[in-house]
């Protein structure tokens, strides 16, 4: 069976290179990205790629920071189009080692985010969008997004959800920046889960239906605080006095657990087996789908693709579950030919 890697990270060259023209040189974050070789090199990701065999292959993406924290929107505007002809040109080179890419959604420049997802989706053929868990500090729910959802909903293509914090967003509110790298470490799965309660409770399933969320790193924090989600949040309004959100709850169309079922969710765990079976039993065998965040790893991108397809080939479920994962959840949901 196919291995379809849907959740990957690259930076092409002509991207790579507008960046630093912008910017100058790396820091923080983006120099993180660059000095691994594999998110630049072509040479060196099919070097990695030829490891797993001819059945593996990406679904290209750009790597993180969102484009607002070192762009304003003309020029986020500018690289996101470098960004996504340059994947776009390496899956028309490359297209058993690529079959698709995920464009990258412009969610500071609220005018140009939708023509710029239409242009991806209908142009260039892109399989879904990349967002952030949060745009400069703001939420998804707000109004000004709403049209972008709109449209994805329309289009039946999925979104990506990436986390996004830095270590300016403290651990405790004494201080003035997250220390030991845990807005990380704790703080991408926390606001992966965050994202995704602002999504359920603010209705926006609801008023667009048939739009599809995929997150990274196997849902967050929600499987494993499935009891805290579900019947935790039962009772929601009763730690509130000053709004009433058991209101919230009950305007939804069905029980609040059954939207947190039905994002999907990837395998890119760094290497953990229980959060992989956690979330094919959380999320279901029909969600869940083969990622390994290359090429974030200690060894600059083999190890987490070796060490996911291990967990995933001696994982203890049904052979039809497994081809599910690793080909065909991904197949129906991008709309790939296999």
């Amino acid at each position: 069976m196919k291995k379809i890697d849907i959740f990957n990270h690259i930076w092409p060259k002509p991207f790579h290179e507008a960046l630093i023209d912008h910017v100058g040189e790396t820091t923080d974050i983006t120099r993180r990205s660059e000095a691994v070789p594999m998110m630049t090199d072509l040479d060196r990701r099919f070097e990695v790629m030829n490891m797993f065999g001819e059945d593996y292959c990406q679904i290209l993406s750009l790597a993180s920071p969102p484009f607002e924290k070192y762009a304003d929107p003309d020029k986020s505007l500018d690289l996101a189009k470098i960004a996504s002809d340059s994947m776009a040109e390496l899956c028309q080179q490359y297209p058993d080692r690529f079959p698709g890419f995920i464009g990258s959604a412009v969610m500071n420049n609220p005018d140009a985010v939708v023509e710029e997802a239409r242009r991806n989706i209908e142009d260039l053929g892109a399989v879904g969008m990349q967002i952030f868990t949060n745009v400069g500090g703001k939420p998804l729910d707000l109004p000004e997004f709403e049209p972008f959802f709109e449209y994805m909903a329309k289009s039946g293509k999925a979104v990506w959800m990436h986390p996004a914090r830095g270590a300016n967003f403290p651990d405790y509110l004494t201080e003035d920046q997250s220390e030991y790298e845990i807005w990380w470490t704790f703080g991408w799965p926390y606001e992966t889960s965050a994202a995704m309660a602002r999504m359920v409770f603010s209705g926006l399933f609801d008023r667009h239906p048939g739009l599809n969320v995929v997150t990274h790193h196997a849902g967050g924090m929600v499987p494993f605080f499935e009891g805290r989600v579900g019947p935790g949040w039962d009772q929601m309004g009763a730690r509130t006095t000053d709004r009433d959100l058991a209101a919230v709850r009950k305007a939804l169309k069905k029980p609040h657990l059954e939207y947190f079922k039905d994002f999907y969710a990837d395998t890119a765990t760094f290497g953990s087996a229980t959060a992989i079976k956690h979330a094919i039993e959380f999320f279901g065998e029909d969600h869940v789908m083969f990622a390994s965040d290359a090429p974030f790893d200690p060894e600059a991108g083999p190890m987490y693709i070796r060490e996911t397809i291990r967990i995933l080939d001696e994982l203890d479920i049904p052979e039809e579950t497994r081809r599910k994962v690793y080909q065909d959840n991904a197949a129906k949901l991008l709309g790939l030919s296999i």
